[in-house]
């Protein structure tokens, strides 16, 4: 899986635009996500962050919310409307097509393009958008959540969930991000399993087959706020 890394338009002088997505879904990317966020706030940026579609979300007096957009929410330094954030919030804790379509609704590009660039043009600087699920979930019969990210052109950040299995679901990650054209930023190692056997040889596999950086091992700490997340994290890199 070594080569050059393709062109991408998401990291450039006007700004840092990245798509945080995982092997799985339970993987962390809520938490790398909102470490994300903290990691460039503290270098002193504007972040924005951004749940497209989100499902299992809870009622409230405002309508559905999503634990994991009011997450990234309360790690950055910017202000937006919750609508733009999270547009399409479903309930079940299911894929979202089947989500959308048990709500009778359908997701509209529209809607996500136009939320997306005021969440852009307000950061300025950094708006990390987080995936659902893994790399490939879809939205329709037709679109997966890939197809939103090849639409902004955004720079990509895998999160690998250390257990067994890894090694496959990451490289098949990788390999379908780069045959879409997109940059794989970086990728986190996430320790979901504190007993994972062969731990520190599995992140060297992954060390010299990913053709992009490890931007950090996230220890297994269920509890951590974003800022222990982010120290974690070389957002440098």
């Amino acid at each position: 899986m070594k080569g050059a890394h393709p062109a991408a338009g998401s990291g450039t002088a006007a700004g840092v635009r990245l798509f945080v997505t995982g092997t799985d879904t339970g993987v962390g990317k809520t938490r790398v996500a909102a470490g994300l966020c903290a990691a460039f706030k503290a270098r002193g940026l504007r972040v924005a962050a951004m749940k497209p579609v989100a499902s299992g979300c809870v009622p409230g007096p405002r309508g559905l919310r999503s634990e994991d957009a009011l997450a990234l929410i309360a790690a950055t330094n910017t202000t937006a409307d919750y609508a733009d954030v999270n547009p399409y919030a479903f309930e079940p804790a299911i894929a979202p097509h089947l989500a959308a379509a048990e709500a009778g609704t359908t997701i509209d590009d529209a809607v996500l393009d136009e939320a997306q660039q005021r969440l852009y043009r307000a950061a300025g600087d950094v708006l990390i958008v987080e995936g659902a699920g893994g790399w490939l979930v879809p939205l329709d019969a037709h679109r997966s959540l890939a197809d939103l990210a090849v639409r902004w052109r955004l720079d990509v950040v895998v999160v690998v969930a250390m257990r067994l299995g890894c090694l496959n679901h990451a490289l098949l990650t990788v390999e379908s991000i780069m045959a879409r054209g997109l940059r794989v930023a970086g990728w986190v190692a996430n320790i979901v399993d504190p007993d994972f056997a062969y731990l520190a040889d599995n992140i060297a596999y992954l060390r010299a087959t990913v053709v992009a950086p490890c931007l950090g091992i996230v220890p297994h700490a269920p509890g951590a706020t974003a800022a222990e997340v982010a120290a974690a994290l070389d957002v440098g890199r």
